[in-house]
């Protein structure tokens, strides 16, 4: 059986067939993704199930890894909290070592297919070799640039606008661009390790080799260890539930490597975190799949406190599973989440520690609102989706038309 094929029992007949038609209007077509990091974080993540698919529908689909140092990733992660609004002193010695490694880069990396897609702003300058070849080219932002620092977002505007198209993750991330731009947002794979079914022998394994015990309700954010993710607000928000619910608190998450800031905000968390018995804080090794899903569906409620946010992947994997989600109401998170029907939002720690009582203390509740939100992400926001946009996004770079509805 294909790959594809695997999704019918999902999505439907009609829904693979519709993808096959369009990746048949782009047979032979070479299409060259480009980020920072092979592992950690959910572009990665996509890539690394969106990639096969690709392939098998006849497309030339490759992924390759931008290099850099200590101090490119460094700049870069100031560059993404600059567009996640904060403030941010963008020196020239920062544009010089982007300048240096983006050089680099463009010296040893060839862009040369027919469509390349480049994600975020680590990779943006390899635009540079655009005038040297016919080709078409993408800029994925995966960030929340709604309100971006505007000293960095006019530096990486010379770049965008040599784009031939530009994608956000939801409409209030647009800006004013002369180059069209397309909202697509991301997506979770179903059949992936991290979002297929398990059995209750492995959810109990793998709570286990964690030292955790399911004798009281789990509260668990999975999330890479980032301030923007607000992990210490977690940990403030749980101890105010348990002065009326007993129950415990899993933080779990990994690094990526082009973000330097990790081990900070893991130390910080351990901090504040202290010898309470009742909170795990768990660092997880790139792979943990199975462990992340595990720990999603032995959970009683799943948070995402992030304090800004692109989109929010581990939402839709919660809401997949069943799970009622607290959430912040920020960036793409109000895409995949209406408030007290497939999920709770909420603004500050004080509101998301409310909301984590309300489900506790609300069995049918919470219920409801795991199966409204799995209902939402397999309309919405399962892979298939995300892949026939895709491919409607390539065939608009080939049409004659400026401007095409997705």
């Amino acid at each position: 059986m294909s790959i594809l094929s695997q999704y019918e029992p999902i999505v439907g007949k009609n829904v693979v067939e519709e993808i096959r038609l369009l990746a048949g209007h782009l047979e032979g077509k070479s299409v060259q993704n480009v980020n920072s990091t092979a592992v950690g974080g959910g572009v990665a993540e996509i890539l690394n199930r969106m990639i096969p698919l690709l392939c098998e529908l006849g497309l030339d689909a490759r992924w390759d890894v931008i290099k850099g140092g200590e101090q490119f990733f460094l700049v870069t992660k100031a560059i993404h909290n600059a567009l996640h609004g904060e403030k941010v002193a963008f020196t020239p010695e920062m544009v010089e070592s982007f300048w240096q490694t983006s050089q680099m880069n463009l010296e040893h990396m060839n862009c040369d297919a027919d469509i390349v897609f480049i994600h975020d702003p680590q990779p943006i300058a390899l635009i540079n070799q655009k005038d040297k070849r016919d080709n078409k080219w993408i800029w994925r932002c995966h960030v929340d640039v709604s309100a971006p620092n505007e000293a960095v977002w006019n530096f990486l505007y010379q770049f965008i606008i040599r784009y031939d198209a530009s994608v956000f993750s939801a409409p209030q991330f647009s800006q004013t661009l002369p180059i069209p731009q397309y909202m697509i947002s991301p997506s979770i794979d179903p059949l992936s390790d991290k979002n297929r079914e398990l059995p209750e022998s492995t959810i109990e394994d793998v709570l286990t080799r964690f030292g955790i015990k399911s004798d009281k309700p789990i509260v668990t954010q999975v999330s890479r260890f980032d301030f923007l993710k607000d992990p210490v607000g977690v940990v403030q928000a749980f101890r105010m539930v348990k002065k009326s619910i007993d129950c415990q608190l899993i933080l779990a998450g990994g690094t990526a490597t082009d973000d330097p800031e990790s081990d900070i905000v893991l130390s910080k968390v351990r901090e504040e975190a202290g010898d309470d018995p009742d909170i795990h804080v768990l660092l997880l090794p790139p792979g943990s799949d199975i462990e992340i899903n595990a720990l999603q569906r032995a959970s009683a409620v799943v948070v995402q406190k992030s304090l800004k946010e692109g989109f929010g992947l581990t939402v839709a994997e919660a809401l997949w599973k069943g799970r009622p989600v607290v959430a912040g109401a920020v960036g793409g998170i109000p895409l995949q989440i209406k408030h007290k029907y497939s999920g709770m939002l909420c603004h500050s720690v004080e509101g998301a520690a409310l909301a984590i009582r309300q489900i506790l203390n609300n069995h049918e509740f919470a219920a409801m609102l795991g199966r409204n939100g799995r209902e939402q992400v397999r309309s919405h926001h399962l892979l298939t989706r995300h892949l026939r946009e895709y491919l409607l996004l390539f065939l608009a770079l080939y049409s004659k038309e400026d401007v095409v509805n997705l």
